[in-house]
Formats: C-alpha cells, structure tokens, sequence
C-alpha cells in the first residue's frame, strides 16, 4: 500500500469517525439539553466538513503522483 493510499484511508477513516462524534453528541444533547453538548456537536461535524475539504485538495494535489 502507498503512502498516498494509506493517507487517503486515514483521512477517510478520520471523516467517519468525527461524523460519528457529532451525531452521538447531538444525541446527548438531546437527552441532556446541555449546550456542552452542542459545542461538540458542532465542533464535529466542523471538523467533518474539514477534514472533507483537505481530502478534496490532497487528491487534487497528488493527481499526477503514482497511483495506488
């Protein structure tokens, strides 16, 4: 496996997991009504979206880098 492979699953996995934290943290806020939970809320999927952004230029960027 590539460097470059290995980085896009990393990123990918990273995605998945800040998606997971912020709706797991909006279900607890729900439960809870605290506004701790909607800073992470929000914290989360901020860094979803990100993270989404950084993987689109990393593959833009390495286009032209070998392939997987």
């Amino acid at each position: 496996m590539s460097l470059k492979a290995f980085h896009v699953i990393f990123i990918s996995a990273a995605i998945l997991l800040a998606v997971w934290l912020g709706v797991w943290s909006w279900g607890q806020r729900q439960a809870t009504g605290s506004a701790g939970w909607l800073a992470l809320t929000a914290g989360a999927f901020a860094a979803a979206a990100g993270l989404v952004v950084y993987e689109a230029w990393f593959l833009r960027k390495t286009r032209k880098v070998s392939s997987w």
